[in-house]
């Protein structure tokens, strides 16, 4: 009788288990005939990422052709706070980095609500423990007005920035009106040199935020001889200059694809990647909710603009917060259309949970509440009319089911654990990155 027990009891395993795959394979057969329809007819490869190695695979300007020399480069300038050369005060000096606001453990994002790069002390464990210096006045500081975007997947959006103003291509192509009689001294003046808007941010960045490539650095920093790597069809008095610094930090950024998550995974053919609770948040993802009607591509993002009645970046504890800034106008602030008001780029969507602001303001403080948030279609920031509302933004009346699907789609299968990949092990100069400051020293065993 114990053996007819046996038998019957692995008899119902056998039984659950084929249950249960012949649930996934339905998922499956369902994702793929979303994936299909939302790409009109082309399937899993239209949201496939590259390789981070695959450089013919990955989008970029013509104007600056990818190289794995040129790559290599840029991820050290990337992470090298020699370049904080240009500092209001000299306590900053050499303390700051590209990486500051954008490292590889907060997805490329900053690990606080708004990103400090000169004027900023300490790290924390994830950065969330970056202050102001009491030495610095904060009109004085480096601090942004809006939520730092992520520099992740960046070879997928043509102009940058939440109001799209850099990169002279792209939906910027007529606009030239805009940057061409600015003083030079803008960053819109950046523009002129005709580049994509991850070449034209890299340039104009680097003069924004006062860093600079030093005679010193290159030569005694170790630079030389990857700047002739990179640059060897460049004159050498011109070779070493911001400008080629700015391209080769561009061309590693086009190299930060989140290409190992569970959905890039799936999409590869390994249909265990995603557990089935997964595989239903991406079908409203896909489907149901039409999330990819903004979102789309391997990205997960697009060059549109909408207004979704999020809170600017305000509050007790935000610094230099001018209701007046232009910043606050979005598309329209660079723009100066009425009809561009509040509306803000389409952010990628890979990696949401390493840093946890969300919004244009940083306003929400988890991905839930963002799709709470869209699904009841109701805007929290009344300076925002309502004729300026996206016609995306309505209530999606998902279940509460739909929504615990499409957070956990959203929150794992979207999430690459290993971006860290993409940071140097240490840098020519030997300093300490993403900030060198004493009190990050500390926080990261640095010396």
């Amino acid at each position: 009788m114990r053996k007819v027990y046996t038998l019957l009891a692995i008899l119902l395993v056998l039984t659950a288990c084929q249950k249960e795959r012949d649930e996934s394979d339905i998922l499956d057969i369902e994702l793929n005939s979303a994936l299909f329809n939302a790409s009109d007819g082309v399937g899993r490869s239209f949201f496939k990422l590259p390789e981070s190695n695959q450089l013919n695979e990955i989008p970029q300007d013509p104007q600056n052709p990818l190289t794995s020399q040129k790559v290599a480069l840029g991820k050290m300038l990337f992470h090298e706070t020699g370049l904080g050369v240009n500092p209001k005060d000299a306590v900053s000096l050499q303390t700051y980095s590209c990486a500051s606001c954008h490292f590889a453990g907060a997805g490329f994002q900053a690990g606080i609500r708004q990103g400090i790069g000169e004027g900023g002390i300490g790290f924390g464990v994830n950065g969330e423990g970056r202050f102001h210096n009491p030495d610095y006045t904060p009109s004085d500081m480096d601090i942004q007005p809006l939520r730092t975007p992520s520099a992740m997947n960046g070879a997928y959006q043509k102009n940058l920035l939440w109001n799209g103003q850099f990169g002279a291509t792209g939906v910027n192509r007529s606009l030239s009106d805009l940057w061409a009689n600015v003083d030079d001294s803008s960053p819109l003046k950046v523009n002129d040199l005709g580049f994509e808007g991850l070449e034209t941010q890299a340039i104009a960045g680097l003069g924004v935020h006062r860093m600079d490539c030093t005679p010193e650095m290159v030569e005694i920093g170790g630079y030389q001889s990857m700047f002739d790597a990179a640059f060897s069809d460049i004159p050498t008095p011109e070779r070493y200059e911001l400008s080629q610094a700015g391209l080769a930090i561009a061309a590693y950024e086009r190299t930060l694809l989140a290409n190992q998550t569970p959905f890039q995974q799936w999409l590869r053919g390994n249909n265990g990647a995603m557990s089935k609770s997964e595989k239903r948040g991406a079908i409203v993802f896909f489907e149901t909710a039409n999330c990819v009607g903004c979102h789309t591509g391997p990205a997960l993002n697009s060059m549109e603009f909408h207004a979704y009645g999020m809170e600017d970046l305000e509050g007790a504890q935000v610094t230099n917060y001018d209701p007046d800034d232009v910043a606050h106008k979005g598309r329209g602030g660079f723009t100066k259309r009425t009809s561009d008001e509040y509306k803000f780029k389409v952010p990628q969507l890979y990696n949401l949970t390493d840093s946890p602001f969300y919004g244009h303001g940083g306003s929400f403080h988890s991905i839930r509440a963002v799709v709470e948030y869209k699904n009841n279609g109701q805007a929290e920031n009344h300076n925002v009319p309502a004729t300026q509302l996206s016609e995306e933004f309505e209530p999606l009346h998902l279940s509460s089911q739909e929504i615990e699907d499409l957070v956990l789609f959203l929150e794992h299968s979207l999430y690459d654990s290993d971006l860290k990949r993409y940071e140097p092990t240490e840098l020519p100069t030997g300093n300490c990155f993403p900030n060198s400051d004493e009190t990050s020293k500390g926080d990261l065993g640095c010396e």
